[in-house]
This record gives structure tokens, C-alpha cells and sequence, in this order.
């Protein structure tokens, strides 16, 4: 495990002992370099932005929450969701697309060309339409939770796989020879689903969209997201 993920979750299980305090550390503290806050699992909006600050070369804490502290923290955040990105002299900025956005503007990962960051960031928000439909079944039953992953699987899935795939120009990322942040978004989008781990959505939904798997698939073997992984 690398020395920042080891001290993260050193960080991480000492905050967990008492819901009050986590926040007062967590929010109150002396900042010396941003802090990034999601729960501790290499997953989903989190992950993305984590990804894009180890990408832009930005040395960060990351904050890793067990999910029984979250209840007690949940009600203090900017929109009662994670992830949560501090910088030092500014207040709480939430919501994945827009940590992403920050940071790519900041370090080259977003285009310049006004444009074009509006066509990236419809397809950010395409997988935030994703999201929002196939993560309320997580936390159904479970023949509820089989009735509404099939009718995903039969309608919504596939038509959203044909929409992103109209909508990637370029080869093999989004925009074509440079990864940008909407790249790792679809990334972690694929990758929810392709390790077969998802129950009632089969591993190979998105087996026939030639460049949405090709998205995933540079994101994965790129040298900067190889050495993240390399440090846990």
C-alpha cells in the first residue's frame, strides 16, 4: 500500500470513533493542500476525482469515510452528498462534475475552447443520467431490485450505451489523442458493470460499443492511472 493511501485510512479510521468529530476535523482543520472526501471505496464519482488530482499532479489528502460515520456527516456537507473537494481559503465545493471541471481547468485535462468543454461536459452529465437511474436499485430488495435491473438492462442501458457511443468523436479517448476528465467519468461508468459484479446486469452490456469500451479500455492502460493503482 503507498504512503498516501496507507496515512488516508489511518486518517480515515480515527475520525470514525466519533461522528461529531470527524467533521470538525475533517472541515475545521489547518489546510495545507486540498483535501478530497468520499467513502472509502475506489468507486464511482470519488474515484474519478481522485484520478483527475493524481492525473493533474496535485499532491492531496484523501479522505476516505466509512459509510457508519456518514449519517452524522451527511447533513453538514454543501449538498448532503459526497464527493467534496476542500482548497485551501475556499469554502466546500461538491458534486463530481464540478470537481472535475475545477481541476481540469486548472491543469490541462478539460479543453480550452469554450465549445468544446460544453460537449465534454454533456457527456459528463450523461453519465450522471446513468447514475441517477441505476443506483436506486442498490438499495432495493432483492426481487425488486431483479424486476428493475432487467427492465434497465431490456431499455434504459442500451439506449444510453447508443447515445454515448453517437457522441464520442474521438479515438481513443473522448476528444481523441488527450485524456481529459470526461474520460475518466466514462471510465468509471463502463467499469461499474464490465467486472460482472453488478447483480442482474450482465458483464458484457457494453461489449458492442466500439468506442465507449475503447474510452475504458485507454483510460485503464494510460501510464498516469496505472501509477495511482500502483500505489495500493
Amino acid at each position: 500500500m503507498g504512503r498516501r493511501a496507507a496515512n488516508s485510512r489511518k486518517v480515515g479510521a480515527r475520525r470514525s470513533r466519533s461522528a461529531g468529530s470527524i467533521w470538525v476535523v475533517v472541515r475545521f482543520s489547518s489546510m495545507t493542500k486540498p483535501k478530497l472526501i468520499y467513502f472509502d471505496a475506489p468507486v464511482s464519482r470519488g474515484e474519478e476525482c481522485r484520478l483527475a488530482l493524481h492525473l493533474a499532479g496535485i499532491d492531496f489528502e484523501d479522505v476516505r469515510i466509512n459509510p457508519a460515520a456518514w449519517p452524522a456527516m451527511k447533513e453538514q456537507m454543501p449538498y448532503g452528498g459526497l464527493p467534496v473537494l476542500e482548497l485551501p481559503g475556499c469554502p466546500p465545493l461538491a458534486h463530481s462534475n464540478a470537481i472535475l471541471v475545477l481541476i481540469a481547468r486548472r491543469h490541462d485535462l478539460h479543453p480550452a475552447d469554450d465549445f468544446e468543454a460544453a460537449r465534454h461536459e454533456g457527456m459528463m452529465q450523461h453519465v450522471e443520467d446513468l447514475r441517477a437511474v441505476v443506483a436506486p436499485t442498490i438499495r432495493m430488495g432483492d426481487a425488486e431490485k431483479k424486476a428493475a435491473r432487467e427492465a434497465i438492462v431490456a431499455g434504459f442501458l442500451p439506449a444510453w450505451a447508443r447515445s454515448a457511443e453517437k457522441n464520442i468523436p474521438g479515438e481513443p479517448f473522448f476528444g481523441g489523442a488527450k485524456l481529459h476528465v470526461v474520460d475518466l467519468k466514462l471510465h468509471m461508468a463502463v467499469r461499474w458493470f464490465i467486472g460482472g459484479k453488478v447483480d442482474h446486469i450482465p458483464a458484457t452490456i457494453f461489449a458492442g460499443y466500439r468506442k465507449l469500451m475503447g474510452v475504458h479500455d485507454a483510460v485503464r492502460d494510460h501510464a498516469g492511472v496505472k501509477s495511482w493503482y500502483a500505489k495500493s
